[in-house]
């Protein structure tokens, strides 16, 4: 005879669900339960069945070569109508079992007990449950037994959601203070890194045993007070972008960008010195040079950057004098006639358009 369904089904699928145990590995611990239930019960056959929707699946079994069964034939499916113990002494003499086919066939249940697996909300998800080929009684001390071991079925079941519930915790926050991380080495205005980034990076590059060489490019743009004047602070801070993106568009993998307030910005070059530097800064600025900035109303401007380039060792011992170096450098641009490039090593500037 097939079992009734639940009231509360609905809400005891969700419930199972929640454990994420179907289907899943044997694990020692619901082992060492189900080999206790069958010895203090003296049952040849024991077992931890979850009944799911269609199906009695179990996580551990002794004396059982099956992994699962269906649900219409399940003994289990009878016992989780009840908080109380299902007790079966004989299965030929209970009209619900007497012409089921594990009783008629393998394994050829003649008695079975099963204690509910009680959810934290009520649900029973399925039971401990003992068996065995020949008809018998259950005493009364080993269905107390078998309730306490469900029990503890239920508080491995418990401990497994609450480890999972952790690690999905663990993983959120993670990506949480991955969010924050970002947002706090992000400029707001270009999108690039910001001054934080800046000097952690540098103090990371710096700190190794041997570290290789790093150039710092400053730039800023020239005339961009003239930009906002004439358009506004808003396009102004389109252009500071677009600008932004112009030099990333020329930068490799490893370079990093940064912004390092109002219109100056700075370009981290790990690995580069010399005259590779400063062909690659060359190209930077023709790169700001040469592109149209959108300032609204079908307007577009036209900007210029001067640029300073300084490298570690060779013109800097440390962050602050490199810092430093290239920040000079950057002035010495300015001076001599601004859309140009000045290195440390020479503090003269080196190209002119």
């Amino acid at each position: 005879m097939r079992a009734e369904i639940p009231a509360d089904e609905p809400k005891r699928l969700a419930a199972l669900a929640e454990y994420d145990i179907l289907d899943s590995l044997p694990e020692a611990a619901y082992d060492d339960i189900t080999h206790l239930a069958s010895e203090l019960c003296d049952a040849p056959m024991a077992a931890v069945s979850l009944i799911d929707e269609n199906r009695q699946w179990f996580k551990s079994t002794v004396g059982l070569q099956v992994k699962e069964t269906p649900r219409d034939v399940a003994f289990c499916s009878h016992a989780i109508l009840s908080d109380e113990v299902l007790v079966v002494p004989d299965a030929f003499d209970d009209v619900r079992f007497a012409d089921n086919p594990l009783v008629m066939g393998d394994p050829k249940i003649r008695f079975y007990a099963g204690a509910p697996l009680v959810a934290r909300g009520g649900e029973r998800l399925g039971t401990l449950c003992v068996i065995d080929h020949a008809q018998r009684p259950l005493t009364d001390g080993q269905s107390k037994s078998l309730q306490a071991l469900a029990r503890q079925v239920m508080a491995q079941l418990e401990l497994r959601r609450l480890i999972s519930e952790q690690r999905l915790f663990r993983r959120r926050l993670e990506r949480a203070n991955d969010r924050l991380r970002t947002a706090s080495i992000t400029d707001d205005v270009s999108g690039f890194h910001n001054t934080r980034f800046l000097h952690e990076f540098l103090d990371d590059y710096l700190s190794s045993t041997r570290p290789d060489p790093l150039s710092l490019v400053f730039f800023d743009m020239d005339g961009f007070k003239a930009v906002v004047d004439e358009h506004g602070h808003l396009l102004g801070a389109r252009v500071l972008r677009e600008v932004a993106q112009a030099v990333g568009r020329e930068l490799e993998d490893r370079d990093e960008l940064v912004r390092y307030g109002g219109d100056e910005y700075v370009v981290i070059l790990p690995g580069q010195q010399g005259d590779d530097a400063l062909a690659k800064t060359e190209r930077l600025k023709e790169a700001v040079r040469s592109t149209r900035y959108l300032a609204g109303e079908g307007l577009a401007v036209r900007v210029s950057a001067s640029f300073g380039v300084a490298t570690f060792p060779d013109d800097a011992a440390d962050k602050e004098e490199l810092l430093k170096a290239a920040d000079h450098c950057l002035f010495e641009s300015k001076a001599a006639g601004k859309d140009r490039v000045s290195r440390a090593s020479t503090i003269r500037p080196v190209s002119r358009t």
